[in-house]
């Protein structure tokens, strides 16, 4: 039986990897998180509330368990947030993966990282995994260093570079775009969506299976997860009006110059999702596709 540590768990990966993995009866799981369980269910599995920053805590109990696999899905992704609180950021987002590196090296632990299209700069995107990569924003700058440390430990390691993950699971600390999109034209709100920013959006079960193919195949190194479709965030909240058969004149396009945020995004992002696809057998979708999965779940 494989033992699987998931970091983050209360959150919406880790709850979507409990999700996929209880049913499975191959693996003994051990969720981490901070605070109360957020997980509908304590059977199955083991629930620890720890501060995830603490490195003293956090090594014992990884000692303790012993865990063949860390799935890591805790990260601070706010980039405004990042931006402004920089050592919070890099508490959670830098310190956290060299603590897991050490333990997994000690271990002989498999680490799965997910990382983001935040490390690239948006100036030549659709990305390859093997593309330079050039952060405009603090966050962006976390998590490469975060990669980097993983790249030069030496240890087994998948890292899981992913964009704009949405879906829902139970008592969300978090909105996502597609469920503030929704919530918000449901409310009769106008919105004014920049047009002049491209990604290809990720449902959350698709990164949750990212997770699991790289566990089962043991696979090592740096795959890109998302859906196949590359469009602007205007396009992606037309879609996600069009889906959920709400209002679409509600949405207003504005530019990223008129935003006044306090990080830099990049322009365009994408993946190429070829590598991915060949060597984890996953199948990505549209975004528009993907969405019509997810109302289905919610429904």
């Amino acid at each position: 039986m494989k033992k699987v540590l998931i970091t983050g768990s209360n959150g919406l990966l880790g709850q979507s990897l409990l999700d996929l993995l209880l049913p499975e009866h191959e693996y003994q799981i051990f969720a981490l998180s901070k605070g109360k369980n957020r997980y509908p269910t304590t059977k199955g599995y083991n629930y620890f509330s720890i501060d995830l920053t603490d490195k003293k805590s956090l090594d014992t109990l990884v000692k303790q368990i012993q865990p063949n696999f860390i799935i890591n899905t805790a990260a601070m992704t706010n980039v405004d947030a990042c931006e402004e609180f920089k050592e919070e950021c890099d508490k959670i987002n830098v310190e956290l993966v060299q603590n897991l590196v050490d333990v997994s090296k000690k271990l002989d632990c498999h680490l799965i990282h997910i990382s983001t299209d935040f490390i690239f700069d948006g100036n030549d995107g659709p990305y390859k995994e093997n593309d330079k990569a050039n952060p405009l924003s603090y966050y962006g700058v976390s998590k490469l260093k975060s990669e980097e440390i993983i790249l030069n430990s030496g240890i087994d390691y998948t890292i899981l570079r992913t964009i704009l993950v949405y879906g829902k699971v139970h008592d969300m600390s978090r909105n996502n775009i597609v469920l503030w999109v929704k919530k918000s034209l449901e409310e009769g709100k106008e919105l004014t969506i920049v047009e002049d920013q491209y990604r290809m959006p990720t449902y959350v079960v698709d990164l949750a299976l990212a997770c699991k193919k790289a566990m089962d195949a043991k696979v090592k190194g740096v795959f890109n997860v998302s859906s196949n479709t590359l469009l602007s965030i205007y396009e992606i909240a037309q879609q996600i009006a069009e889906v959920f058969e709400l209002d679409t004149s509600l949405l207003k396009p504005i530019s990223t110059q008129t935003l006044n945020q306090k990080a830099k995004r990049p322009a365009k992002t994408g993946f190429n999702l070829a590598k991915t696809e060949k060597e984890l057998g996953l199948h990505f979708k549209s975004f528009r596709e993907d969405l019509h999965r997810f109302k289905q779940k919610l429904n």
